[in-house]
Parts: C-alpha cells; sequence; structure tokens
C-alpha cells in the first residue's frame, strides 16, 4: 500500500538553507493555517484553507503584501487594492473557483468584529482553483459558515495533500493538493544579528512535464493531457520588507514551482501572494502620521529568492507525496503521486 510521507522522507534534498521547526508556512512566527475538508456523497471533493497573517485586528493592523501573476487566467479577488496600496487586511482565503464569493462573505462576517460605523470598507483577500474535474463546482457547496469552521481549526499545524483547498485539485495528471515547507535565513549570511524565516503554503492544481529535483519522469506523448489548472502560492516571512520587495520574493515563489515542470500554460491561473508580518512594519490604518519602516537592502534579497524558491518547489511535491487517490464527480479518479514506481529514475532514501 502507498505510503503519504513528505518529499524529504523519500530522498534527499538539495538546497543550501535549512527548513523550520515544521518545515511549513507556520514556522513563520504569529502564521497560522486553518483549514475545511468538505467530502460529501460521491461528488463533492472541496474546501478551504485558510492563512493568517499574525495575531492581532488583522483590519486595523495591516501586512505589507506583495502579489505577483505568472499567468493570470484566474481570480485572486482583492488583489488589484493590494497591488495599489501595498498592505493586506484580511485572512488569506484559498478555495474553489466559484466559491470564492462564499469564503469572502465568511471572513467577513469573523472579520467584521473589529470594525466600528466609522470604519471604511474592508478589502478580502481571496483566491482559486478550478477542481471541477473531482468536484461537483456548480453545486456551490461551500457555504461561509464552512469560512468559520476553517477559522476555528487555525493551528500552527498544517495538513497536507487531499485537504481543504486541494481536496478536489490535480497535479501532472496525479492527485494534487496542498502542501507547505520553509527555509531559515541566518543573519550571518546577509550581514544581520537576526535569522529570518521564509515559508510556502501552496494549492496544485497545475499541468506540465514532471520533474522532481531534476530527474524528469516519462514525458506524456503529444497532444499532451489538458495542462491547465492553476495553482496559489502563499509566502510569509518574518524579515523587514516593503510591498515592492515581497512582489519580487513572489515572483521567485512562482519561479520554484515551475521548476518543477510547469511551463504556466495557457489556461493556468497561477499567482503568489506574499507578506511581512516584522512587527515594525505592520501598519495601523488609525495612524495618520508618518513612522519608521525597516527593509533589507536589495542585496540582501538573494538569500531570500533562493530560499522562497526552494520552499515553493518543495512544497509542490509534498502536496504530491502527501496526497491520496480521489474518486469524485461523475466517477472521475486521480492517482496519487507514487514516487517508489519511479526509483530507477529518482534516488531514494533505503
Amino acid at each position: 500500500m502507498r505510503e503519504c510521507r513528505r518529499i524529504r522522507d523519500w530522498m534527499e534534498i538539495p538546497g543550501r538553507f535549512e527548513t523550520g521547526k515544521r518545515n511549513a508556512i507556520t514556522d513563520v512566527p504569529g502564521v497560522l493555517v486553518g483549514q475545511k475538508t468538505l467530502i460529501q456523497g460521491d461528488d463533492v471533493r472541496t474546501g478551504i484553507t485558510l492563512i493568517r497573517p499574525h495575531g492581532g485586528d488583522l483590519y486595523h493592523i495591516m501586512t505589507p503584501t506583495g502579489v505577483y501573476v505568472g499567468n493570470g487566467y484566474g481570480k485572486l479577488t482583492g488583489s488589484l487594492q493590494v497591488e495599489e496600496l501595498g498592505v493586506s487586511e484580511s485572512l488569506i482565503g484559498l478555495t474553489n473557483t466559484l466559491s470564492v464569493p462564499r469564503v469572502v462573505q465568511g471572513i467577513l462576517n469573523y472579520q467584521k468584529q473589529w470594525v466600528t460605523p466609522s470604519d471604511g470598507t474592508m478589502n478580502v483577500l481571496v483566491g482559486e482553483t478550478n477542481d471541477g474535474y473531482l468536484s461537483d463546482i456548480y453545486g456551490f457547496h461551500i457555504t461561509p459558515d464552512h469560512t468559520r469552521e476553517a477559522i476555528a481549526a487555525l493551528s500552527e499545524e498544517v495538513e497536507e495533500g487531499a485537504v481543504g483547498a486541494g481536496t478536489g485539485t490535480s497535479c501532472y495528471d496525479f492527485k494534487g493538493g496542498i502542501g507547505t515547507a520553509s527555509r531559515i535565513v541566518r543573519g550571518k549570511h546577509i550581514g544581520e544579528r537576526e535569522d529570518y524565516t521564509v515559508g510556502v503554503i501552496i494549492q496544485t492544481n497545475f499541468g506540465g512535464n514532471l520533474n522532481i529535483y531534476g530527474h524528469q519522469l516519462p514525458f506524456a506523448p503529444l497532444p499532451e493531457p489538458d495542462p491547465a489548472g492553476s495553482c496559489m502560492i502563499v509566502v510569509a516571512t518574518d524579515a523587514p520588507m516593503d510591498a515592492r520587495q515581497l512582489k519580487r520574493i513572489a515572483k521567485r515563489a512562482i519561479i520554484g514551482m515551475a521548476a518543477t515542470g510547469s511551463y504556466l500554460s495557457n489556461g493556468s491561473g497561477d499567482f503568489a501572494i506574499a507578506f511581512s508580518n516584522h512587527a515594525q512594519n505592520l501598519i495601523d490604518r488609525r495612524d495618520d502620521h508618518a513612522k519608521d519602516f525597516k527593509r533589507l537592502a536589495e542585496a540582501q534579497l538573494n538569500c531570500f529568492f533562493e530560499a522562497v524558491a526552494d520552499a515553493a518547489r518543495e512544497a509542490v511535491y509534498n502536496s504530491l507525496t502527501m496526497a491520496v487517490d480521489t474518486v469524485g464527480y461523475r466517477g472521475h479518479s486521480r492517482k496519487a503521486f507514487d514516487i517508489t514506481q519511479y526509483q530507477d529514475l529518482i534516488p531514494l532514501k533505503h
């Protein structure tokens, strides 16, 4: 029987950076992840994944945030305001394409606890991928109450594979899902006293030509299976960065995803969101005076570029190796990626 194990339990992982304690986005202090997995009958295989940037009032205490679009065939509600202002003011949500409005409503229901009549409106950031192959997407099964359940489940522990927003997704014609990873950037390597953490969580639902750290799996014959799908990536760090630098960080997360074999096909919506919860840089919307803002020098970002690309790549692999065989809508199925079937190509641990 196939085992669900993270990629580094199967093989030696190349790279110059060590992982955090959990090797997850929640290694960044203050970040939590909550998920709701919805499996009903034969046709519903969907869910929600939420990322909490910090532990305070998310509406009034905003986080510097950047968004990078690899290929724009998708829906990322709230991204235009983030692009304009460089901050996010909500939980970050991931779900299926047609459930974005309901997850937005669920987040609004939760965050209105912080809003008074004198406050303005709220910009909620929610992205998606299309899980309609394995789930009855037009049944509109996700509700705002499911978002509430995902919020109640916020935790430092992150479940991977066919869970949350990845319950019904596909990746490289295998079962996709949720994956996460992290890297530590040591202060001594960038001329600083403090160490910093970069964490990534990813919702994989895309195609291409899968390779595992340079070990190419057999190519599908042309015409290839439909490579459309999409990918959502969220990057967290406690390093001091501004929104422009975070957009550069987000771009490198897409590079890490592409390194697994994706070429960001025509029908694939590939988005990355990167935020920093460095305490000095959190922005209180009620403060109308100038404030000190700390940011790294551009030359210091190279280690972060490498670290986030490494973490995003590993997160993709974790989403595959932690997934399970899934049968769903109209009997459609996806087999989980069984790395042992390719041990003649991939050097595995014994």
